[in-house]
């Protein structure tokens, strides 16, 4: 058997193992730059966790209005059931909330609009429509 003229340190039995084309018809090989896959593939996190962030504070800012709305609708019943009522409210309609000069809070049919200039309490409170379950849902406040 001859000897391989090639010296013994430039040849492997293993060829498929190399990082590199091994003859002249091999594909071309190029390493890879891991940081340049590491980076982007850290931006496109990035990018992919802020709007979900943003989608979430989005989120908690409808849920924050919502829990404003209902706080302010129990403080309202809440006046509105230690108020003076001379009637008996029926569901579905529409009454208002007004503070008198003594500081208590009473509840009208009539309107502050249509009041005028004769209004005989301090403040409007707020216009007020009962709910089916006996909360008042506050269509405008004064």
């Amino acid at each position: 058997m001859a000897e391989n003229p090639i010296d013994k340190d430039k040849v492997t039995e293993t060829p498929a193992s190399l990082l590199y084309a091994h003859n002249v018809g091999g594909a071309l090989i190029k390493p890879t730059d891991s940081k340049k896959i590491k980076s982007n593939a850290m931006s496109a996190m990035v990018q992919q966790t802020n709007a979900q962030m943003q989608q979430i504070y989005e989120q908690a800012q409808v849920l924050a209005e919502q829990a404003n709305k209902i706080r302010r609708r129990v403080e309202i019943s809440e006046k509105i059931y230690t108020a003076q009522i001379a009637f008996q409210p029926k569901i579905g309609e529409t009454y208002y909330l007004y503070e008198k000069a003594d500081g208590k809070e009473t509840v009208s049919k009539v309107g502050p609009r249509q009041w005028g200039s004769l209004m005989p309490f301090k403040a409007f409170v707020a216009s007020v429509r009962l709910l089916a379950d006996h909360t008042w849902e506050v269509v405008e406040e004064g």
